[in-house]
């Protein structure tokens, strides 16, 4: 993991970001925060899982699914079964030590 500091390398409204190998943040408090970053490295094992193309292949796939679906950009977002394994695991700081392969197909 590249853990690079820059805000204008974000979208505006998200603290982070995440391109296989590297991790963007929007400010050093968020480079310092441990959940921020654990959600990140959450996006980074999914990345490699899929080997990396397909995943963002996939995310935008599934996050235009889940624009029709519920026809708001926000929850379409929080939806995204990628998203929300890393909503969901961020906080549990060892998660990727005991996490099974694939583990985002359980919140699709």
């Amino acid at each position: 993991m590249i853990l690079i500091v820059y805000k204008y390398l974000t979208p505006r409204g998200f603290r982070g970001l995440t391109f296989f190998p590297f991790v963007i943040v929007t400010n050093k408090d968020d480079a310092l925060d441990t959940v921020c970053v654990n959600h990140e490295k959450i996006h980074l094992r999914q990345q490699v899982e899929l080997l990396v193309l397909p995943f963002y292949v996939w995310y935008l796939l599934e996050y235009s699914i889940r624009l029709v679906q519920f026809k708001d950009r926000k929850n379409a977002y929080y939806n995204i079964s990628f998203e929300r394994e890393a909503y969901a695991n961020e906080k549990d700081l060892n998660y990727l030590k005991q996490r099974s392969f694939w583990k985002f197909l359980k919140y699709i």
